[in-house]
């Protein structure tokens, strides 16, 4: 006999920078939420932490339990105020 709940795990709702996103996991990499979010490697991605704990930075290869309501934002490689032109 079989476990259903397991063969299909409950969905859990995430955001990332104000998007909703169902995933049907309980755990992704910090890789796979940017992928998720459609930002390459070169973004960083970090999760809102509550009250006035400092938001945690999550590398590509860390794993994160996901739970519902979790909020993650990704803030895009710095450019050190170089003009476009010369990149």
């Amino acid at each position: 006999m079989t476990d259903q709940h397991h063969e299909n795990p409950q969905e859990v709702v995430i955001h990332i920078d104000h998007v909703q996103h169902k995933v049907s996991v309980t755990g992704m990499t910090g890789a796979q939420l940017k992928a998720l979010a459609g930002k390459d490697a070169s973004y960083q991605l970090f999760l809102e932490e509550q009250g006035n704990d400092p938001d945690r930075l999550i590398s590509d290869t860390q794993s994160i339990t996901l739970k519902n309501g979790m909020h993650f934002y990704t803030v895009p490689p710095a450019t050190l105020g170089l003009p476009d032109e010369w990149m």
